[in-house]
């Protein structure tokens, strides 16, 4: 789990190195929040660098827990998702 601050704005990442195999690569990267609620944490920006999704995030109500799921795309047209658990706190 991760700590964050409602007024900071954060850079996190997957490596999705160890998911692929040879000759793989990750085409497509997107990020999405739960729960999505007034005043909740956001996805800023996002990106793919090779094998690295990365994404920008913002906001969020103290005291809320919020799950951000990353969700990639794979050049044999598989998908695999993983996800970060924030929480979001004054500090």
């Amino acid at each position: 789990m991760f700590l964050k601050d409602p007024d900071a704005v954060l850079d996190y990442q997957v490596d999705w190195a160890a998911a692929i195999s040879g000759g793989q690569a990750v085409v497509a990267s997107s990020w999405a929040v739960s729960p999505v609620e007034s005043g909740g944490l956001v996805v800023l920006e996002s990106g793919l660098d090779g094998a690295m999704a990365r994404v920008r995030l913002g906001g969020g109500v103290v005291g809320h827990v919020y799950e951000v799921r990353n969700r990639a795309g794979f050049s044999d047209l598989t998908v695999d998702e993983r996800s970060l658990v924030l929480r979001v706190e004054d500090r």
